[in-house]
């Protein structure tokens, strides 16, 4: 099976037709593959996020990891691009779905896409991965440990971050959630409500969380890594994507 990849640094047109920076990998055959629009963490457009949209291609899906600060801090350090647009009271949930929707354009537009796109995210790529999929027609959504998709912020959070329950009847892909027992943001309870609210819609979702888990299981590189949920959560989500984005 050939299995070539490439990885590198695009441009893509977002919101309000703004041209920003995004990671393109991608496997070299002639596809069709499904693709994933991967939304990045409060962090930045780092490492660890460009490494797992490699993980997406290297499992044979069409990826792209648009940077939501280009317009704040272009060419700047992720630490001093994510302090850029936190000062500037986060990214607009305005602008997050128009620069997904470009990046979701940008990748059926590729010879190899076989025209299906999900959207993926961790923390406040969660809430954003979830915004995405209620404002925007994708195929499949998951949603790792977002926080104040349910429940009020405390003090100090990007004034962005607003609780977007209200709009769950919006949802318009298949929802897979992965939680940890022990996080806060979002908490047991926060999972929970959202749960009955997408049962009560009749919303196509699956919710995992995880024991002896908090926020940030899958960060290889923070104390808070648990390797055995984060193993056990790339296989749910790669068998989500299988399900939905197949061709």
């Amino acid at each position: 099976m050939y299995d070539a990849m490439l990885a590198e640094t695009v441009t893509l047109t977002g919101a309000d037709g703004d041209e920003i920076e995004a990671y393109l990998a991608r496997p070299l055959g002639p596809g069709p593959y499904g693709a994933v629009v991967v939304i990045h963490h409060m962090p930045g457009y780092d490492e660890a996020t460009k490494e797992m949209t490699r993980r997406l291609a290297h499992h044979g899906y069409l990826a792209v990891c648009p940077n939501l600060y280009s317009r704040e801090a272009p060419g700047a350090s992720p630490d001093d691009a994510a302090a850029a647009a936190r000062a500037n009271g986060g990214v607009p949930d305005v602008r997050l779905v128009g620069d997904v929707a470009g990046a979701a354009a940008y990748l059926r537009g590729l010879t190899s896409s076989n025209g299906k796109v999900g959207v993926i995210g961790h923390c406040s790529g969660g809430r954003q991965s979830f915004l995405a999929a209620c404002q925007l027609p994708l195929d499949a959504a998951v949603d790792c440990y977002g926080a104040f998709v349910v429940g009020t912020p405390p003090a100090g959070m990007p004034a962005t971050f607003q609780p977007l329950l209200g709009m769950a009847d919006r949802l318009s892909a298949p929802l897979l959630g992965l939680f940890g027992a022990e996080d806060k943001y979002p908490s047991p309870e926060q999972t929970e409500e959202l749960e009955r609210e997408l049962t009560r819609l009749g919303k196509t979702f699956e919710f995992h969380t995880y024991d002896n888990a908090g926020h940030a299981f899958f960060a290889t590189d923070r104390p808070s890594y648990r390797p055995q949920a984060a193993v056990d959560g790339w296989q749910k989500i790669f068998a989500w994507f299988d399900r939905y984005l197949s061709a």
